[in-house]
């Protein structure tokens, strides 16, 4: 039997094709398109000249990462350590927090609260970092609360040994309770009777959790997690840049600043196409990576093996 749809199933099927349609065009517009543009990773890219009649150059471009530009290292050291801490700590919170929202009795609070822990995600960061300034500035309300009081103000913002704790701070934040819908969406298809049954046997709430809840959540934790790896050399550009000018490059410095510092700013644009392409291409390869790791463990991962 041919795989190919009938003139009937297309007719059938062409509402929704059509409805589809200006999603598909937007991504192939804004997303694929664009892609093309990574040639003048290869050239000597002029704006003025143009893409196609810029001087082809080769991987010339690509020794910036090769022989260690100590911007670049900085760039590249700071995105790791940032990535590696939000991983490690920002990744667990949402399920930390599903799990307690789950175990709140009344409904009435946990609407309340499950409503407190997704508004923040609605701000901008331009909002978010705002109000952080004006909690933790040095002309903060809490600053200002210790002059009033004869005591000596700290300096959060602007601090440069403080600025990744103040990174993962605004992220928990803002995006910790949106992240907790998946989980929440999980553990809500659990069976109650297995809880029951617990009871019965005598299991502690440390081991429901244990053998119940947290083997429920794995396949979509593996799930986000893989994502996120293929994510993890992007830590929030829009964050960075807007508290740059206050710590300095030598703390701030991440890659998608340093292509925007570089590049845009700095008018090296091959160049900076060419940290961008490489990068990109080593997002690929974590996602597909975790994804081999997680069909060695029996998971799905992103696509079935």
């Amino acid at each position: 039997m041919s795989a190919t749809p009938s003139a009937p199933a297309l007719r059938r099927r062409l509402p929704l094709l059509l409805l589809a349609a200006p999603g598909v065009i937007v991504l192939l517009a804004f997303q694929y398109f664009p892609l093309l543009g990574n040639v003048i990773a290869f050239k000597h890219y002029l704006p003025f000249v143009g893409i196609w009649d810029s001087e082809w150059v080769g991987w010339e471009n690509f020794a910036v990462i090769v022989s260690g530009d100590p911007r670049f290292l900085t760039a590249l050291t700071n995105t790791l350590i940032i990535t590696l801490v939000q991983v490690v700590v920002v990744f667990p919170i949402p399920i930390a927090l599903a799990i307690a929202l789950t175990s709140l009795a009344n409904e009435r609070i946990k609407r309340v609260v499950q409503s407190v822990l997704y508004l923040p995600h609605f701000l901008s960061w331009v909002i978010v970092v705002g109000i952080f300034q004006q909690f933790l500035g040095g002309s903060g309300m809490i600053n200002n609360f210790l002059r009033a009081h004869g005591q000596d103000p700290f300096q959060i913002i602007g601090n440069p040994d403080l600025f990744i704790p103040l990174l993962t701070s605004q992220l928990i934040w803002k995006d910790a309770g949106w992240a907790t819908i998946l989980f929440l969406a999980v553990l809500s298809q659990i069976d109650p009777q297995l809880y029951e049954a617990s009871v019965v046997d005598g299991a502690s709430r440390i081991r429901q959790l244990w053998h119940i809840t947290l083997p429920a959540l794995r396949s979509v934790a593996i799930l986000l997690l893989i994502l996120r790896l293929g994510d993890a050399l992007s830590v929030g550009f829009e964050q960075i840049i807007l508290q740059q000018p206050a710590v300095g490059l030598e703390a701030s410095e991440v890659l998608d600043t340093y292509v925007y510092n570089n590049g845009i700013v700095g008018g090296n644009w091959s160049q900076a196409a060419a940290v961008g392409l490489v990068k990109g291409v080593v997002s690929v390869l974590l996602v597909l990576g975790a994804n081999k790791v997680a069909h060695m463990f029996g998971e799905d991962g992103l696509y079935r093996s």
